[in-house]
């Protein structure tokens, strides 16, 4: 009967400011780093590390979806948690069939309009022109995904296998999170990941990306707070600091090769190019660096989360799915109409700040919204 204690310790009630906070960053980090050949893009977090903006909304979704479930789930049953945690796979596998369907339709019609058939190949969308049918029922399957449609399949896969996960993590945290850990590294050293449509496999692996998500709810379940110790230990601080330089050196050399001809090749090469479609091992303790460091020095009632500046960033991390999809569209839009201008560069800077303004304006209408809704 020892198995069936609740041994994981939930966060307090209330809204956590820095979880919305960091998904809004993500959100407007994934939408410019969609933007290639955009000067704007140099300010996100991927230029500087072995991490990005999908390993902080992978993180995030995992946190947030324990942080929310796990109490229903202990006050209400197992059925009952499980049940609301499908309604929300449902939830985004809707907004992903609505996305997918709007983005094919203007890739399809902007490149017949413009004769621009390099468009369809680069979107990853040659297979509705040769077998229509055929892809959209694969897209239906979340095999078929166009260019820049990979983290919401990733997310909906993950949330749909996460009830007995969460189950798990109430009773054993740490040996859920050991458990997530051996299937990571396994799928790595077997090469396991799911094939995609019409060819090839998943751009972001499930079998591995999954130890963010589970890292995510392990965080939220006390492993932060049983931690705090190591967290704030003064030799902890100085290996992080450490290897944060060492991630900027390592990345810094795969941008510019000239510099990266100045380290030995085994070096590199052990580090670029950085291996994200099955995160590696430099990639998730770099982003985990991250997490000791945000924890440390960033508190839950850190004055600074109330600070006007931060509100528009704090209100996208509120609506994240909603701006993530406008988001993915946007990026689209930006990056066509930079291709057909001549992408100078107040034109990436006018793109860059009229989507993330699209995006906010977004974010600011549905809260609203949701507030009217309200009796």
């Amino acid at each position: 009967m020892a198995f069936l204690n609740i041994n994981a310790t939930l966060p307090e009630k209330g809204r956590d400011l820095r979880l919305d906070l960091f998904r809004g960053v993500a959100n407007w980090a994934i939408f410019l780093d969609h933007i290639p050949d955009n000067v704007v893009n140099w300010i996100t977090t991927r230029n500087y590390g072995f991490s990005d903006a999908a390993d902080l909304f992978v993180f995030i979704s995992g946190y947030t979806a324990s942080f929310v479930y796990a109490r229903m789930m202990l006050e209400r049953g197992f059925i009952v948690g499980a049940t609301r945690l499908t309604k929300r796979v449902w939830q985004l596998y809707v907004a992903h069939i609505i996305l997918f369907v709007i983005y094919i339709a203007s890739i399809s019609y902007l490149a017949l309009r413009f004769g621009d058939s390099d468009m369809i190949n680069e979107f990853n969308v040659a297979g509705l022109v040769d077998n229509a049918t055929e892809t959209l029922r694969q897209g239906l399957f979340l095999r078929f995904k166009p260019l820049n449609l990979d983290v919401l399949p990733l997310y909906i896969v993950l949330m749909g296998l996460f009830p007995p996960v969460l189950w798990f993590m109430l009773r054993k945290p740490d040996l859920t999170m050991a458990l997530s850990i051996l299937l990571w590294l396994t799928a790595r050293h077997f090469g396991w990941n799911l094939n995609a449509y019409p060819a090839g496999q998943w751009y972001f692996n499930p079998y591995c990306w999954q130890v963010l998500f589970v890292f995510g709810a392990w965080c939220a379940m006390g492993g932060a707070r049983r931690s705090m110790t190591l967290i704030n230990s003064p030799i902890t601080l100085w290996i992080c600091l450490a290897y944060l330089l060492f991630a900027l050196i390592m990345t810094m050399a795969g941008r510019f090769p000239t510099f990266g001809a100045m380290f030995p090749e085994w070096l590199f090469s052990a580090f670029n190019p950085n291996d994200k479609t099955n995160l590696a091992p430099y990639r998730f303790i770099h982003f985990a660096v991250i997490v000791i460091l945000v924890i440390r020095f960033v508190p839950k009632d850190w004055p600074g989360l109330e600070w006007k500046i931060f509100d528009p960033v704090i209100v996208c991390g509120q609506q994240s799915l909603a701006v993530f999809c406008v988001g993915v569209f946007l990026s689209f839009v930006g990056h066509f109409e930079l291709s057909m201008s001549s992408g100078s560069l107040f034109a990436q800077i006018f793109v860059s700040v009229a989507g993330i303004a699209i995006m906010t304006t977004v974010a600011y209408y549905i809260s609203w919204s949701k507030r009217q809704d309200k009796p």
